[in-house]
């Protein structure tokens, strides 16, 4: 392994660790404000006991997301300096201002959150909840808007003075990738918080302790979940699209698709064929199970759409930004002009370096007219440009599938906790409850699985793959560094579970309830 798998390995083990805290941090802000709401409008006390005791275990998840998060942006300057050279003027706006405002936002409002009982209104302390709850998400908000510009780079333009892109309209981040990308994983942080508090609250039913607790932490954990897995599916909608008319590749590689056809199906199940290339006529599937006409409804909300596969696209058939399917460049002539702009941009220095002005006008409109091809000039085979098909298929239908059962599972768990008694009788329920706690967390890792493998091996989509945009070091400091952070992560992590563990055993040892007092 290079020094550039071995960077993409320590950075995807830091960013699925940090993930495993971000969405229950989404979502539990959002459950514990609709309590405290509940406590202000009732006054009744056993409303405040929810409220602090969920509370709790949003802030122990809180403080460990932070530690995470804050070690993988610095590895964009450790391990990727020249992506943060090359792109940081653009990508590094919507973090700055993550850093500035929302997390500020977020530091502000949360003290007041936990330290303010007494010292502060019971308003101005509901309205802090609310507050951390949002900023929250407006810290989500800049961090994913740079992640969707990666997946779609717009809003630049290269300056080869610099040699680096620059920003000339940052207003043009916020693209339908960005918007999408930004309420899906929201959304699913609140749906992954509903399904964690319903498994919680079953583990109290199991024991026979703070039953009324229990009852009606399920009610607003699965109202929200279910809202959050509702609103998840909407905005999944939304991406395919956005996916299918800005990386169309990622597509095909999520469908395992190589050959495409209009009316195209898509397998519900199936073994993708390890021995399928792009240029050989091996089947593409081992097995599988389609659904008629279910790839284009998906792709283009047309059931006789035409879909490229990854054959039809490394040969020049793709979809442009409209969703219509055109003839393009294929990917054996990007390489070629990628060279040409390569080649373009070392004229522009040299004849800079000359003062020589007539020589760099005509390199910089060279270098202007094959730029859309920039990246796949560090490319020497069509084969590189193509994404890892088996994780991102495999990865697609884990998600699909437990997303759909999620969808069930909140309606039956709400439809249950409303029937008097059922659900603290139904042993198996409670059961199912606690299990499928750890599916919501796969079925989440799952779906950024996707949007990261997909887009290999691109870091910046068409503009720069992962092999350029590494630092150089050397291949020992990332190992080093990789089996350290995965001790200290995992430290942590056994941490939060241990603590919140420990938390709930001594709640359940308590009575929450003040019910006989009234």
């Amino acid at each position: 392994m290079t020094v550039v798998d071995w960077s993409r390995w320590q950075f995807a083990l830091t960013a699925i660790y940090h993930w495993l805290f971000v969405p229950l941090t989404l979502g539990l802000s959002v459950i514990v404000a609709v309590m405290e709401s509940l406590y202000l409008k009732t006054k009744s006390e056993k409303w405040l006991a929810a409220t602090k005791f969920w509370m709790t275990l949003f802030g122990i998840n809180f403080a460990i997301g932070v530690a995470t998060g804050i070690i993988l942006e610095f590895e964009f300057g450790t391990n990727w300096s020249n992506y943060s050279w090359f792109v940081g003027d653009i990508f590094g706006a919507p973090l700055a201002i993550e850093g500035l405002v929302a997390f500020f936002m977020e530091a502000t409002f949360v003290a007041v959150m936990f330290f303010g009982w007494g010292k502060v209104s019971p308003r101005f302390h509901l309205a802090s909840t609310w507050l951390t709850s949002l900023g929250a998400s407006i810290s989500a908000l800049w961090i994913l808007v740079a992640n969707a510009w990666m997946q779609y780079p717009v809003g630049m333009e290269f300056d080869p003075a610099q040699m680096r892109n620059v920003m000339d309209n940052f207003w043009a981040l916020f693209s339908g990738v960005a918007v999408n990308k930004f309420f899906h994983a929201v959304f699913s942080g609140w749906t992954l918080s509903g399904v964690f508090v319903i498994g919680v609250s079953s583990w109290f039913l199991l024991k026979r302790r703070n039953e009324p607790f229990a009852i009606r932490s399920i009610k607003v954990g699965g109202w929200v979940g279910l809202i959050g897995m509702l609103l998840t599916m909407w905005t999944g909608d939304g991406s395919a699209v956005e996916v299918t008319k800005c990386q169309p590749m990622k597509l095909a590689a999520m469908e395992g698709l190589y050959k495409g056809h209009e009316a195209q199906s898509i397998v519900a199940m199936g073994i993708v064929n390890p021995d399928k290339t792009w240029d050989n006529d091996e089947d593409e599937y081992l097995f599988d199970i389609s659904i008629p006409y279910g790839l284009s409804i998906l792709a283009k909300h047309d059931p006789n759409a035409f879909v490229p596969g990854i054959a039809d696209i490394v040969n020049g058939f793709s979809i442009n930004e409209n969703g219509d399917t055109v003839n393009t460049v294929g990917y054996a002539e990007r390489i070629r002009l990628g060279k040409l702009s390569h080649e373009a941009l070392r004229r522009y220095d040299i004849a800079r370096a000359q003062h020589d002005e007539k020589a760099m006008a005509e390199a910089e409109n060279d270098l202007r007219q094959y730029y859309p091809y920039f990246g796949y000039g560090y490319f020497d085979s069509v084969e590189e440009a193509i994404p890892p098909v088996g994780v991102t298929f495999y990865s697609f239908r884990v998600m699909v599938v437990l997303g759909s059962y999620f969808l069930l599972y909140l309606i039956v768990a709400l439809f249950a906790v409303y029937r008097k008694d059922w659900l603290q009788r139904n042993k198996w329920m409670q059961l199912i409850a606690i299990a499928s706690v750890p599916f919501m967390w796969i079925c989440s890792e799952a779906g950024w699985m996707v949007a990261e493998v997909g887009r290999q091996p691109w870091t910046v989509q068409d503009l720069l793959p992962t092999k350029a945009a590494i630092s150089e070091i050397s291949s020992a400091s990332v190992i080093t560094t990789f089996w350290l952070f995965a001790a200290i992560f995992t430290i942590l992590l056994v941490a939060e579970v241990s603590i919140m563990l420990r938390q709930i055993d001594k709640r359940s040892k308590h009575n929450l309830e003040i019910d006989n007092a009234h």
